[in-house]
């Protein structure tokens, strides 16, 4: 079995950003009193706000995240079923060619 971390490495480039972003905000908001706060919301409201690439590109993944499915439940509770019974058996050559496989592409992908 290979261990996919597409998921991972797409998430990774834009959420360091995105956190920022949002901290950054929270502290724009709560650094003023009810005064600043109108007037914060009249300049919010006749500002424009355009996305970045990345940012619209972040969202399409989010969304293909949250409506694929992540793992087989079935498969995972035959597995754990199979351990609990002490029938499950590691096919300890598989594990080795899937390890192999996983770093070769990790070298590969530098």
């Amino acid at each position: 079995m290979k261990i996919n971390d597409s998921i991972k490495n797409k998430l990774e480039h834009g959420v360091d950003t995105l956190s920022a972003d949002k901290a950054s905000a929270g502290k724009r908001s709560s650094t003023g009193g009810v005064a600043d706060n109108k007037s914060t919301v009249a300049a919010a409201s006749s500002e424009n706000v355009t996305l970045s690439p990345m940012s619209v590109q972040l969202q399409a993944i989010a969304s293909e995240v949250s409506t694929s499915g992540v793992f087989d439940t079935e498969k995972v509770n035959a597995i754990k079923s199979a351990i609990e019974s002490g029938q499950f058996k590691v096919n300890s050559e598989k594990v080795a060619d899937g390890l192999i496989d996983t770093v070769k592409d990790l070298l590969k992908n530098k």
